[in-house]
């Protein structure tokens, strides 16, 4: 994707008036981390409607303060003008790719007047049946949040807590545990019409 480079929180404000749904990649080049981050948001490819756009700490100083961003890289999601949320460190691109895309379904959705649940899956990358979860949640153009658990095992306890079992996938929507792919009670939760 192609990083627009933002000058000063004014240029950022310009170009955030002229898009629905934005990106603020806020990084320090020559940082591994940043640079990191910087090169797989680039090797993704152009999502309609999204626009991704750069800030450089080392040259544009008074952007992330407004948006109280203490370490780059950071990520931030816009909608129009208002900051929605935050995503710190790099990840690879795919994970970007799936984000950008997914702001699309977002955008989708508010066309239908329906509000996005908030979901977070959690899965492993050799788990077929997360697979078959995430292609699911694709297909019905539902927006997710995507833990790998076999990377942390802090995230691993903690899913263990919440819904007393070890196996995956496990969906939380809107608070509520899913164990397993159980496709009803997906679809009750997230009101997919069968």
């Amino acid at each position: 994707m192609e990083i627009k480079e933002v000058v000063s929180y004014n240029d950022l404000q310009e170009k955030l008036a002229n898009s629905k749904k934005s990106y603020v990649l806020i990084y320090k080049s020559g940082s591994a981390q940043s640079d990191c981050a910087y090169n797989n948001i680039k090797k993704v490819p152009d999502v309609k409607d999204v626009q991704i756009l750069g800030v450089d700490v080392n040259y544009v100083r008074d952007v992330h303060a407004h948006y109280n961003v203490k370490t780059a890289p950071t990520l931030l999601e816009f909608s129009g003008d208002k900051m929605l949320k935050a995503l710190k460190g790099c990840h690879d691109s795919g994970y970007y790719k799936a984000i950008f895309e997914d702001a699309v379904f977002t955008v989708q959705q508010e066309k239908e007047g329906k509000k996005q649940k908030n979901v977070v899956i959690y899965t492993t990358p050799s788990c077929p049946w997360c697979n078959r979860l995430k292609q699911y949640l694709k297909m019905h153009k539902i927006r997710y949040r995507d833990i790998d658990v076999s990377k942390d095992p802090r995230m691993a306890q903690e899913l263990v807590k919440k819904s007393g079992h070890t196996g995956v996938p496990q969906a939380e929507i809107d608070g509520q545990i899913v164990v397993g792919f159980d496709k009803k009670k997906i679809d009750r939760l997230l009101e997919i019409k069968a």
